[in-house]
């Protein structure tokens, strides 16, 4: 069971993602974001950065534990915690696993493409030789809104 306090750590570090989602939607992108802790600290910060980069993979994750690691000064992130507005895409999941990140902590599904839950189950498979603790639902309505906003802005623009 989660306790209070984990509860109250784990929704201020996803302001934290929220924040840079907020950044990357200033910047034209969709609008998710991934911080990355360790021992309470905040190593890594980024939203995503795909149409910026003019990159398929500079996904929030990608871009953050491509951060975390070099400052880190080491590939392997183990004993980090990841949070994410979202439930991470296969693609993120899949290098989640391969940083051998401790936890993943994320905030509303993603019903189309998740590659923790929603749709596949690359975290906690045992194909794999890695498995994240994954905790999910936390400040889920405000990373929900967040996107569910983006988009319908953004679909209203189209239809103009």
């Amino acid at each position: 069971m989660v306790t209070a306090a984990e509860i109250e750590v784990d929704e201020r570090w996803m302001r934290e993602a929220l924040a840079a989602a907020r950044e990357a939607q200033a910047r034209g992108e969709v609008p998710i974001g991934t911080c990355i802790v360790s021992d309470d600290k905040l190593i890594a910060l980024a939203g995503n950065r795909t149409r910026t980069d003019c990159d398929p993979t500079a996904h929030a994750e990608i871009v953050a534990l491509r951060e975390a690691a070099g400052k880190l000064g080491n590939y392997r992130l183990t004993g980090v915690d990841v949070y994410s507005t979202i439930e991470p895409c296969a693609m993120c999941a899949g290098a989640l696993i391969q940083a051998r990140v401790r936890r993943l902590i994320y905030g509303a599904p993603d019903e189309r493409a998740g590659g923790v839950i929603s749709r596949f189950r690359i975290c906690d498979t045992d194909f794999l030789n890695h498995r994240i603790e994954v905790q999910s639902g936390v400040l889920e309505e405000e990373c929900r809104t967040l996107m569910q906003e983006f988009f319908k802005t953004r679909r209203g623009r189209i239809v103009d």
